[in-house]
């Protein structure tokens, strides 16, 4: 769909064997979690609290621009440390066998508009049940952004450069509007007093974020207030661009295919090309996978959502080694290489394309039909006259 796939085409027996693969794969990683990814995410956490003290102490002398330089970016560092290598996979519950009550994915809050119970269920259950279906995964586009053919254009999507950049600025407060499913209330699959009950935990979310960033922090500050507010808000944008820029390399690069809606009977060697051919990893140093949330393997993330991050750069060597064998193509680039083809993606689709127009055409000439009476062929040149 949209995108040409540069995979070979795999016989049933082929997938069948390709999932195998990976399921053999996901057993071996399994077998051998134990301390050293417990003692690992108890040092991420750790890193994230002393940064997130270091950054708001240096805040609190924000008059004197190297403190504010300071802070802000340590108070943003421990920002995307949290929602990224912390938050995220501890939500998808890659820690829950610990059986620590701090690190299941149930009981785990993080630092985010969004609550955590609205990110499982559109991020986790929808997201990565329908990753790249189009009108099953919310995320392709999150409702606002038209990323492929088979999206309807709409006049508002030439702006959507625009929109990307303002959703990249606001990531954490876009997502938390986006979790309320809008879209569904205005189109009647959501109903108002299912919206109701949704608003209850969001308003509660939203205000604790901004009592916390915007008045708390502030106002303990006293004669600092307005050097901590605008470290605040520019630790919050440091966290939101880059998360924005990891995710988007993640989902919509030129690479990343988009699928119809048939997946009903999908094999589970078939769910794994999915996942493969619907995501892009970045290539980059240690600190680079570590600031990511190891999302720069989002191949790998896809395949094995549950399985601690921190393995997902040596499983990758032999996902890659397995697709070499199949001919699927795997998805890699540095952040410049992939990040541009995200943003030429983001700008092509905010033109009509001839498939869009072509669906346009025929809505016209269908409504055309029905108060004049033509025969097919009639119908077929008014598509191509307008389509044209």
């Amino acid at each position: 769909m949209g995108t040409i796939s540069k995979s070979r085409a795999l016989s049933a027996e082929e997938i069948k064997s390709f999932g195998e693969e990976l399921d053999a794969l996901r057993k071996e990683t399994m077998a051998t979690i134990g301390k050293k990814e417990a003692d690992y995410i108890y040092r991420v956490r750790n890193l994230v609290r002393y940064t997130e003290i270091a950054g708001r102490s240096s805040l609190m002398l924000g008059w004197l621009p190297p403190f504010w330089l300071a802070g802000a970016s340590l108070l943003g560092v421990s920002k995307i440390i949290e929602n990224m290598e912390l938050g995220h996979n501890v939500i998808h519950g890659q820690y829950d066998w610990m059986n620590d009550p701090s690190l299941r994915g149930s009981n785990y809050e993080w630092d985010h508009a969004s609550t955590s119970a609205s990110w499982r269920h559109s991020h986790n259950y929808l997201h990565h049940t329908y990753t790249n279906v189009v009108g099953r995964d919310r995320d392709v586009g999150y409702t606002v952004l038209r990323l492929t053919d088979e999206q309807p254009w709409k006049p508002y999507h030439l702006v959507q450069p625009l929109t990307a950049a303002a959703l990249a600025v606001n990531f954490q407060w876009g997502i938390s509007l986006y979790d309320l499913e809008l879209d569904n209330v205005a189109n009647g699959t959501k109903s108002f007093a299912k919206l109701g009950e949704d608003l209850k935990p969001f308003v509660a979310k939203v205000i604790r974020q901004s009592a916390k960033d915007h008045v708390f922090f502030p106002v303990l500050a006293g004669p600092s207030f307005l050097p901590v507010l605008t470290g605040n808000i520019a630790a919050n944008t440091i966290r939101d661009l880059w998360t924005f820029g990891i995710i988007f390399c993640g989902h919509f690069t030129e690479d990343a295919e988009m699928f119809a809606d048939n997946i009903e009977n999908e094999t589970r060697g078939e769910w794994y090309l999915r996942q493969l051919r619907g995501s892009g990893n970045l290539v980059g140093s240690r600190t680079f996978e570590f600031m990511t949330g190891h999302l720069s393997r989002q191949i790998e993330h896809h395949m094995f959502p549950d399985i601690p991050a921190l393995r997902y750069p040596e499983m990758a060597v032999k996902v890659q080694e397995i697709c070499a064998r199949y001919g699927q193509h795997y998805n890699t680039g540095t952040f410049t290489k992939q990040f541009s083809t995200v943003v030429q993606r983001i700008f092509k689709y905010s033109l009509p394309t001839r498939h869009s127009v072509e669906a346009v055409a025929s809505k016209v000439v269908t409504k055309v039909a029905d108060i004049v009476p033509m025969p097919k062929t009639r119908r077929q040149s008014l598509m191509s006259l307008i389509a044209a």
